[in-house]
Formats: structure tokens, sequence, C-alpha cells
């Protein structure tokens, strides 16, 4: 069997083994709610929340589907989607356990815990979500773990092989987002015991994928069109729109469902998602307008989802009216960051760092900021309520976030690279990756020239 067959073969062979082994997994009853916790109520809001998260997987797909070139918008799009397969049987092998088994030394959870979702079933519910079953609780936070590789999509596209991304996103899932998970959201771990909060995921998802995209970049190095400088246009505007609407209204799912409950906190976090999100659509357009340009419906979009991951930390511990600050600083700062990165040899190509990252870093810091227990007594006071300290656990939490993010990233990056070829032939980036990775093509070839 030559190399080239074997590479081939391993991906279906890994999943047929995955499949037989599941087969000897032993069928247990659901878990008796013998005290009577759970909350139909809470458990119909979940089930919502938990599709609304998934909806935003093809929400970015058609977002940063239709900002590259024609020729790479099923191949940039499919990179996203595909994430749903991957980690969804990942997450049911082992994923959870890493994330939320037993805690070993506030790490990383034990893998044999729920090994093959063993137990998660039968299993009492998790204690910060006590009146829901432990199967909807994981299930939730499985459409986390499935956006994040998804985001840093974004920073490679358009000259990445698609197995070398299928890797990536098994081996980032397993190696950062889980550790970071355990880190943040897990009672046992270091980051939750040290007092720092993330709503639904400034680190465990935003910092960690454009950490993870920076690196990606980096590794990946320029695209052809990059250094020759050639303008790209966005393949389909509209695309860009229906996706920020996709994940706009998915957000709601994100934030408000993290509250882990149909309450008055769920409420809470669900306005502060749409205001934020508001806010920074808003404020990156008019900054646009007052740099020189028109108002553009890009501008506006990419605004909009900057304000939703600014808020995603935020959202179940700031109140209503600071939401718009946030929402307008963070576009701000993104869109500065966006114009000069545009003037370095950094080809992240649809900016999901300076979207991404920084939009998590500066939500981060702004829970940091304006987290008030007025909203969530289960949080802190921030630093413009007089508590410096928790602002310095924060700092502290995302600079962990980042450099254990960026560096893994990198390696995984690296490692791919060696065993495989990371990026695509010059030939095939010339020809676009929708024909040369997947033989399929956007749109129609018109009939006549």
């Amino acid at each position: 069997m030559s190399k080239k067959t074997a590479k081939q073969l391993a991906p279906f062979l890994v999943l047929i083994t995955v499949a037989i082994a599941a087969l000897f997994v032993p069928s247990l009853p659901h878990y008796e709610d013998k005290a009577g916790a759970y909350q139909s109520a809470d458990i119909a809001w979940m089930i919502v929340a938990t599709a609304l998260v998934f909806l935003m997987t093809p929400g970015l797909a058609f977002f940063y589907g239709g900002m590259v070139h024609r020729k790479n918008v099923i191949s940039t799009m499919i990179k996203s989607v595909v994430a749903a397969g991957i980690v969804s049987i990942l997450w049911v092998v082992v994923g959870y356990s890493l994330c939320f088994g037993d805690s070993i030394g506030g790490f990383i959870g034990n893998p044999m815990t729920h090994l093959f979702f063993k137990g998660v079933n039968s299993g009492a519910p998790w204690s910060l979500a006590p009146t829901i079953p432990l199967t909807l609780f994981a299930l939730f936070q499985l459409m986390f773990a499935i956006i994040t590789p998804g985001l840093v999509v974004g920073a490679v596209a358009e000259r990445i092989r698609f197995t070398a991304y299928i890797l990536f996103i098994a081996l980032f899932s397993l190696l950062v987002y889980a550790p970071i998970a355990h880190w943040t959201w897990h009672p046992e771990g270091f980051l939750f015991k040290m007092g720092a909060l993330d709503f639904a995921g400034g680190t465990v998802v935003h910092i960690s994928a454009g950490c993870a995209a920076l690196a990606g970049a980096l590794v990946l190095k320029r695209r052809k069109s990059h250094i020759e400088q050639r303008e790209i246009p966005p393949a389909n505007i509209p695309y860009v729109l229906i996706g920020t609407g996709l994940l706009w209204f998915g957000w709601f799912g994100f934030n408000a469902g993290s509250a882990m409950g149909a309450n008055a906190l769920s409420v809470s976090a669900f306005a502060t998602t749409n205001t934020a999100a508001a806010g920074a659509g808003l404020s990156w357009m008019f900054f646009d307008v007052i740099r020189g340009k028109k108002p553009s419906v890009l501008g506006f979009c990419i605004g909009a989802v900057v304000g939703l991951v600014a808020i995603t930390p935020a959202a179940g511990f700031v109140a209503i009216p600071q939401s718009i600050f946030i929402g307008v600083i963070a576009a701000i700062i993104s869109n500065l960051a966006v114009y000069y990165k545009s003037k370095s040899t950094l080809d992240d190509t649809l900016d999901v760092f300076p979207c991404h990252g920084l939009g998590g870093i500066v939500g981060m810091l702004m829970t940091g900021i304006f987290a008030t227990k007025s909203v969530n007594g289960g949080g802190a006071d921030g630093l413009f309520y007089g508590n410096a300290a928790f602002f310095m656990t924060q700092v502290k939490a995302l600079l962990i976030v980042i450099s254990y993010s960026f560096v893994v990233s990198f390696l995984i990056f690296k490692f791919i690279d060696f065993i495989l070829p990371l990026r695509v032939s010059t030939e095939e980036e010339e020809v676009g990756l929708d024909a040369s990775q997947h033989d399929e093509k956007y749109g129609r070839t018109p009939q006549y020239a």
C-alpha cells in the first residue's frame, strides 16, 4: 500500500473503528429525577438555545463564504460546516470528558469519566445547571466546541488543504479547546477557582480561536494574491448579510442560553447581546465614514459580529447600558487593528485575529471593568465599581489563554505540515480550492463571455 493510499484510508478507518467500538458501550437507563429538580421551562429553553447555537455554524459559513474569492466559496464554507461532524463524534467519544469530566489537577478532565458518553444519560445534572438533564447540558456545550475551530477557517482560507484542516479540527479540539474549557468552566478548573469570569466563551471560544488563527496565518504564510497586492472582490455580499443575520440570531442562544435556564439572567444576557451588536455595527460603519469611506454592508456586518464577540464573556455579568459602550469600543479597536494589519505582511485572510481574537480580549477586559453583582450575584464587581483585584484576575486569565492557545496551535499547524502537506500547491491556489480540493464550483459558468 502506497503512502498516499494509507493517508486516504486513515480518516475512514478511524471512523469505522469508533463506530464498532461504540457497539460495546452498555446502554443505561435515564437518570431518575426523584427530587423533582428538572424544570420543564428550563429544558424547553435550553433545547431551543442549543439549536440556536448550532445555527451559528452554517451562519459562519455564509459569513466567511461571502467574503472570499468566488473560486474559494465552497471550500471555505465546508471547512466550517464539517466541524459539526468531526467535533460531534469526538465530543461523544472523549471531548466532553476532557472538558467536564472529573478534574485532574484543575487542568483537564479525566477522559475515562464519560468515555463514549458513558453515564451522561444516566448521570445526575451538572452542578451549575441543576434543572436540566446532563445530556442536554452536554449537547449545549457541544455546540460551542463545534463553532470554535470553524472560526479559525477565515484566517487560513484560500490556501489550506481540506484534509489538513480536518486534522487541525481534531487536534485543536482535544489539545486547545478542551483544556481551556476545563480551566474556565469546570468548578475545579484553575481559572474558575482563580475567580476569572467568562460567561459564554470570550476566552474559551474567541481568544482561543483568534490566537489559533494568528498561528495558522503565520505558519501558512502569504497567498500569492496577497504578495502581489491584488484586490480580491467578495464573492457574494448578500451571503455575508445572511450569515450575519444567522449569527446574530444564533448568538441569543449562545449567550442567553449560558444562563442555563429560562430565568431573569437569560433575559439580561439576551438584551446585552442585542445591544452590543447594534452599537458595534453602527460604530464600525460610522467610524469608516469619518475616515473617508462610504457606509458599507460589509462594515456594518463585521462590526456587529465584533460586538457579539466582545459581549460574549460579559453578557451575564454587565448591565444593558454598559453593553453599548462595550460594543462601540470593541468595533473601533478591531477596525483600527484591521487597518494596520492591512499595512503589514500578515495574511489573515478574513481578519479573524483582529475581530475574534481582539474582540474576545476587549470583552474579557470589559468584563473586568463593568461586571456587577447587581446583575449576577454569582459574579463579581469590576474595576468601574472599585474592584481592581478582579480586573487583574481577568488580565491574568486572558494572558494565560493567549499564550497557551497561540503556542499549542502553532505547534499543531507545524506538526500537520510535517506529516501532511498543509498548504495547496501554487497551481491549486491559482485554480481555486473549490475545484482543486472538492471538484465543485460555486455558481454557474456564464454561457457567454
